[in-house]
């Protein structure tokens, strides 16, 4: 098993020089877990920021050879449970097939005051065999 820790150039950069985006974990069959940070994006409401949470996540699948549909795991976390539903109807544009498992938590602020949402997922990257 080999973890490599990688901020992509194709994908948007973290907000801090602290932490890494993605983290891959590569198993033995050449298949590998992709963890990725918890990701913010910018917008005045939470469904452009839903959006650009989305798309970022799925750049830096991407710079890994996945896609929105290897994602296994999703938690979110929401400043206002009262947004679930338009939280909802993005995340369903972006996960389209069986949806993957899911948390979601309501908080009282993220560490970006005017961030409305974070997300964090896992994602499993068939091997090439």
């Amino acid at each position: 098993m080999r973890v490599t820790l990688d901020n992509p150039a194709s994908a948007p950069q973290p907000l801090s020089p602290y932490y890494s985006q993605v983290a891959r974990v590569e198993q033995a069959d050449g298949s590998a877990l992709l963890f990725l940070s918890g990701q913010i994006a910018e917008g005045a409401t939470l469904a452009e920021q839903s959006r650009g949470v989305f798309e970022t996540i799925a750049a830096l699948l991407k710079a890994h050879g996945a896609t929105l549909a290897d994602v296994i795991s999703i938690r979110t976390y929401l400043t206002d449970i009262t947004g679930l539903d338009e939280y909802g109807t993005v995340r369903r544009e972006f996960l389209t097939g069986t949806p993957p498992t899911s948390m979601t938590f309501e908080v009282s602020r993220l560490f970006r005051p005017e961030a409305l949402i974070e997300v964090e997922i896992v994602a499993a990257v068939p091997g090439t065999e």
